[in-house]
C-alpha cells in the first residue's frame, strides 16, 4: 500500500450506520475519513476543502438524494472517486445512479472487510459492485430490459470476439487499462469495444454491462480463464 492513507468523506444521515463506517475505515491501515456529514447540502458546501480519493455517498437522504448530488458533482467533476452505498432495493433507482456516474455501489449489508476490499479497488479504477448488487442488477435487467437484450436476441452473436473478450473482462470488473492489457492492445481500442457494446446492448453503463454478463455468462460467455 502507499504511505498516505486513501482519504475519504463519508455522506449519510443515518447517525450509527455512518458513525460505523468512519470507524471501520480509520481503523483500517489503508484509510483514513477526512469528513463526515448527515447531508447533501453539508456535503456540498464543504466539499472543496474536505475533497477526498473517495466519497462514500448515500443514495436516500431526506434534503436531496444522493442521485441528485451525484448529477451535480458529475456535470463539473469526472475524476471523483463516488460510491453509493445504500439499503434501496429499488433497481430502477439504483441504475439511475450509474447512469449519472458512480463508480459503483455497494449495499449497506455489505461484509466490513468487503466493504474495505471494494474502496482500495476503486481507487486503482476497478469497478466497484458487491455480489449482491450485480444479482439485483441482473434480475431487474431479466425482469425488465426490452427484447433487444434477451435471450432469444441475436445480440451477443452480432459481437465481435473482441467485444466479446472485454465483455467477459468488464464482468470480472476489469478496467479499460487492465483489460488492455489481457488483450495485448491499447486503452483506447478497449474504449471503442465498451462504446459499442453499450450501443449494441441498449445499456448505459459498465456496471450494466457486468450484469447483462453475469445474466448470460453461463451459456454464452467465452471461458477466458486460464
Amino acid at each position: 500500500m502507499n504511505s498516505s492513507p486513501i482519504s475519504v468523506v463519508v455522506v449519510d444521515d443515518h447517525p450509527l450506520f455512518r458513525r460505523g463506517v468512519v470507524e471501520l475505515l480509520n481503523d483500517s491501515d489503508e484509510m483514513t475519513v477526512i469528513a463526515e456529514y448527515d447531508s447533501a447540502v453539508s456535503l456540498l458546501n464543504n466539499l472543496d476543502d474536505t475533497y477526498p480519493d473517495i466519497l462514500l455517498l448515500d443514495l436516500q437522504m431526506p434534503d436531496q438524494s444522493g442521485l441528485d448530488v451525484l448529477k451535480q458533482l458529475r456535470s463539473h467533476d469526472e475524476q471523483l472517486k463516488i460510491i453509493i452505498i445504500t439499503a434501496c432495493s429499488d433497481q430502477q433507482m439504483l441504475l439511475e445512479a450509474l447512469r449519472f456516474g458512480a463508480n459503483g455501489f455497494l449495499q449497506k449489508d455489505t461484509p466490513p472487510d468487503e466493504i474495505l476490499a471494494q474502496l482500495v479497488s476503486a481507487v486503482k479504477g476497478n469497478v466497484v459492485i458487491n455480489a449482491g448488487a450485480v444479482t439485483s442488477l441482473a434480475t431487474h435487467l431479466r425482469e425488465h430490459q426490452t427484447a433487444a437484450i434477451s435471450q432469444s436476441n441475436p445480440a451477443f452473436t452480432q459481437m465481435t470476439e473482441r467485444e466479446r473478450e472485454t465483455l467477459f473482462y468488464i464482468s470480472k470488473g476489469l478496467n479499460n487499462k487492465l483489460i488492455a492489457r489481457e488483450l495485448g492492445i491499447s486503452d483506447g481500442t478497449v474504449k471503442v469495444y465498451v462504446k459499442n457494446l453499450l450501443r449494441k446492448l441498449n445499456l448505459h453503463s459498465r456496471l450494466e454491462l457486468a450484469a447483462w454478463a453475469h445474466n448470460h455468462q453461463s451459456d454464452e460467455m467465452p471461458d477466458r480463464e486460464h
